[in-house]
């Protein structure tokens, strides 16, 4: 059976889950009668949730006498070390864009990922029966981003097919009839080569090699690695080594089990040669990055570089007075386990041990990817504290100057809008690249603005857009740092009590700002239970109660009507706390807190900060 190996790469939300799950019914895949959810690849509950791809995955269709193994690649870039790895074991690549947005910065980030490999791109407009659609501008703005990439002419010459993924058809003109996906088929067969090293001559001979590219945990098999059959052949029960990307042997391995993919499925297989995709179980010590080989292999496959992590926040226990509740993880050690058992599949985190007691410092790509990681944890069940995240600066090794991450922003936002999103970017050290309509009453604003600067923004921005404006953002690389930004401009509400919220008190400090907390909540000394109207923080009493007595008055008794409370999410809480704060995170709660709960010992700290 001939075999092609292909990458789909999309921007959120562009339907590339919904044209995957197309792909798989009209191949075959399914039985008639088999009940698939909807979206069958986001497997993850975070992924249905977010309605993102955070883990990349391997699938198989088979069309005809071809078996076509395709990888789902991540949308966003803050999981960009999966994108890179994934890139290097497929031949050819889908580029899926929405027939009304365009290319956006995250399909920017992949594709330039794909064409700097030499991958030769067929690009699908998805969604073109949107009321919005935009379909020969789209096709333009796909030619230039190809241009401003460096694309080759090969690749500029690129095949262009028209699709809705939710209706499962697709046709190279738009007067075609509109029957099903056999088109694209067709395309990923005649444009997508045979996989590389069956290109070699002579790589099935060669000793078995391959570059392992996704770490899983399975609770019966262990460890299993996926990647390429670069040469060689695999069989099971097999003696293979695993060496470091620095040549080292990291231990022998005897293959446990060995799985081809079939669908959404691993299926065991006995046998596997160069070209194919497959999972290999057994392992204790390799990880990704690592070469699997026969045992006379000495040097490793080239495995690519990955880019730096650009954010790193502090995971520490939870010491607040309510710890221990409502989580089962609640020891330093077991979270310190965790994360390296993270940093160890996903090599885009870093984690080493903080200047704090029994805290940890995570690094990663950016507040989504530490978001997801946090949500995970608190899922399982740990009770963690989180501090404000901070960006990782960098010496310039020729100039010795000091160097921050800088993000590539892009803006879609109502026109009457355009003005406060400048001006607000402009305030966080953003520099304007360019200013154009978009259509339908919107503007497209481009920024290249420090990463430190955006912390904390998304939710003003979306308060000062009305909600309606969409903000993408993209590491754009370092470059010289832009001097002090000012962080939140208002202070807390900090609790000033041990015990439950009173609605009657909540009702008076209204007036004071923003409340965080319903009646009823539990509340500590220390906790942060909203934000004040002025820029100094403020310590009150959520728990006094009306005071009862036998005088009545006019307008004594009103009725407390509250203002419902500001919940932020987890992302918003981490974005939203200041330096001498934290994010109390628990499996059913997620609390702001001070860094120190004492109130003697913040006035300790502050006169010691001068």
């Amino acid at each position: 059976m001939q075999l092609r190996n292909i990458a789909i790469i999309a921007h959120v939300d562009h339907g590339k889950t919904t044209l995957v799950d197309s792909l798989f019914r009209q191949s075959g895949t399914f039985r008639a009668n088999q009940a698939v959810a909807e979206r069958a690849l986001d497997s993850n509950d975070l992924e249905r949730e977010r309605g993102i791809t955070i883990l990349a995955k391997c699938t198989s269709v088979t069309r005809g006498d071809v078996r076509i193994n395709i990888v789902d690649t991540p949308g966003h870039a803050d999981f960009g070390g999966e994108v890179e790895r994934i890139l290097s074991m497929v031949d050819g690549v889908i580029l899926l864009v929405d027939a009304a947005e365009g290319p956006m910065p995250q399909t920017k980030f992949v594709t330039q990922k794909a064409l700097a490999l030499g991958l030769r791109p067929i690009v699908v407009i998805n969604k073109v029966d949107r009321p919005d659609a935009r379909i020969d501008a789209v096709h333009e703005e796909v030619f230039d981003l190809f241009v401003s990439l460096d694309a080759s002419d090969e690749q500029l010459d690129f095949p262009l097919l028209y699709a809705s993924g939710r209706e499962g058809w697709a046709v190279r003109d738009l007067d075609d009839e509109r029957v099903d996906m056999a088109p694209l088929f067709d395309e990923i067969i005649a444009r997508v080569p045979v996989p590389a090293p069956l290109r070699t001559p002579g790589a099935t001979d060669r000793p078995f090699a391959m570059l392992a590219t996704l770490l899983d945990r399975d609770p019966y098999l262990g460890r299993t690695l996926t990647g390429r059959i670069e040469s060689g052949t695999v069989t099971t029960n097999m003696a293979l080594k695993v060496l470091s990307r620095d040549g080292k042997t990291v231990e022998q391995i005897r293959v446990t089990k060995l799985f081809s993919f079939s669908g959404l499925e691993r299926v065991p297989v006995e046998r596997a040669s160069a070209g194919d995709i497959i999972a290999i179980a057994g392992i204790s010590k390799g990880t990704v990055a690592d070469t699997l080989c026969a045992l006379e292999v000495t040097e490793p496959l080239d495995s690519l570089p990955v880019d730096p992590p650009t954010l790193a926040m502090t995971f520490g226990p939870n010491t607040s007075p309510l710890a221990g509740r409502q989580g089962d993880k609640v020891q330093s050690r077991v979270i310190r386990d965790r994360l390296e058992q993270e940093a160890e599949s996903n090599v885009a985190i870093r984690v080493r041990e903080a200047n704090e007691k029994d805290a940890f410092e995570v690094a990663g790509r950016g507040e989504l990817q530490l978001g997801v990681l946090i949500e995970t944890m608190r899922r399982e069940g740990f009770e963690l504290s989180i501090s404000r995240p901070r960006v990782l600066f960098r010496t310039n090794p020729e100039t010795g100057a000091r160097e921050e991450p800088l993000e590539e922003v892009l803006i879609d936002v109502d026109e009457e809008f355009t003005g406060v999103v400048v001006e607000k970017m402009t305030e966080r050290k953003a520099e304007l690249q360019t200013m154009q309509p978009s259509g339908a009453g919107k503007t497209r604003l481009v920024f290249i603005a420090p990463s430190r600067g955006l912390i904390g923004y998304h939710w003003e921005f979306l308060t000062d857009t009305r909600g309606t404006g969409v903000m993408n953002r993209l590491f754009h690389g370092y470059g010289p740092y832009r001097g002090p930004i000012r962080g939140r401009r208002n202070g807390v509400l900090i609790s000033n009590a041990n015990g439950k919220a009173v609605a009657y008190a909540l009702f008076n400090l209204e007036d004071r700002g923003a409340i965080m907390v319903d009646p009823g909540d539990e509340v500590y000394e220390g906790m942060i239970i909203g934000e004040h109207s002025r820029d100094n923080d403020l310590e009150v009493n959520p728990l006094k109660a009306k005071q009862l007595t036998n005088i009545r008055a006019a307008g004594k008794d009103e009725a407390v009507r509250l203002t419902p409370p500001r919940k932020l999410s987890l992302e918003e809480a981490i974005a939203y706390i200041a330096d001498d704060e934290l994010v109390e995170v628990t499996p059913k709660s997620i609390r702001l807190r001070k860094r120190l709960l004492d109130p003697h010992e913040r006035k300790k700290a502050a006169r010691a900060a001068g």
